[in-house]
């Protein structure tokens, strides 16, 4: 499936946005999951394991779906409620677990071993940068001239990576954390993973406190510039898409939060827009109360 590059209004900026929020899990992670989980079934698994805040559960539980697996997704407890029930519709083992994502995936790990199955690491699998090649790749050759910057969400980096390469250098390629999850960014500063102890963000697609070493290592020739968003301009940035009549979760808003940090790009700027699950009450807070949100 090719997603749809459009033109927008947005905030008072014009911009192009890379619309993965269309597929019918309302997210990219069904490209990785899918080859990913062959590759498993290839090698004889019946069972994956994962741990997901949500968009990586529901696209394997999909992919299993497809392919005759079964699919355990272990969340953390703060788990999206929208999320959640994707992954009810789906047929997943749900498992929920630790207080975030890196607690949830060690549970999930040691699950997976103990029992002998196939464990999915999002952002582990190189299957999935592979994958994601494929966002970038259709960006060029749906824009009608060349971008200026491609800018990507950046949770565990494999789809900044993926888009990244693809992308080269046709374009600054940019990623975008939450400044409350930002542990990708100052990896990628220092050449290799770091510890951080903070990972409290509404972007939950982007809320990772461990960074993965693979991710690290590929980041640092896939991303020009990396950027920190405010829970605040998140919010902001969800909003603006709710006006244009656009569900975006927080870690899809964040390019467009990020935006005004590019003033000196000149020329086409395109937003991946990573996925629209976000839950209901989030949604109208940030719409109605964008100022409650700490900055």
């Amino acid at each position: 499936m090719q997603t749809p590059l459009e033109r927008a209004t947005l905030a008072g900026r014009e911009v192009w946005l890379k619309r993965e929020d269309v597929h019918e899990l309302g997210a990219f992670k069904w490209r990785g999951a899918l080859p990913t989980l062959e590759g498993f079934r290839d090698q004889g698994a019946t069972t994956v394991v994962t741990a997901s805040t949500g968009n990586q559960g529901a696209a394997t539980a999909w992919a299993a779906q497809r392919l005759g697996l079964s699919a355990v997704v272990f969340a953390p407890l703060s788990k999206s409620r929208a999320k959640l029930a994707v992954l009810e519709r789906l047929g997943a083992d749900v498992r929920l677990t630790g207080n975030d994502f890196d607690e949830a995936k060690d549970d999930a790990a040691r699950f997976a071993e103990e029992n002998g199955f196939a464990f999915f690491g999002d952002g582990a699998e190189p299957t999935q940068y592979h994958a994601y090649e494929a966002i970038g790749r259709e960006i060029l050759a749906q824009a009608p001239e060349p971008p200026a910057a491609v800018v990507t969400p950046v949770g565990n980096g494999a789809l900044a990576v993926g888009v990244g390469r693809a992308i080269g250098g046709r374009a600054l390629r940019v990623g975008v954390v939450a400044r409350d999850a930002p542990v990708m960014k100052l990896s990628w500063e220092a050449g290799r993973p770091v510890e951080c102890d903070r990972c409290v963000t509404i972007a939950d697609g982007l809320a990772v406190r461990v960074a993965i070493p693979l991710a690290v290592e590929a980041l640092a020739g896939a991303v020009d510039r990396m950027l920190e968003v405010s829970e605040r301009e998140i919010a902001r940035a969800i909003a603006a898409f709710a006006n244009a009549r656009i569900r975006a979760e927080g870690a899809a808003a964040a390019g467009l939060a990020a935006l005004f940090q590019l003033e000196g790009v000149d020329g086409p700027i395109i937003l991946v827009v990573t996925g629209r699950n976000i839950d209901d009450e989030l949604l109208e807070r940030a719409r109605l109360r964008p100022d409650s949100f700490p900055d």
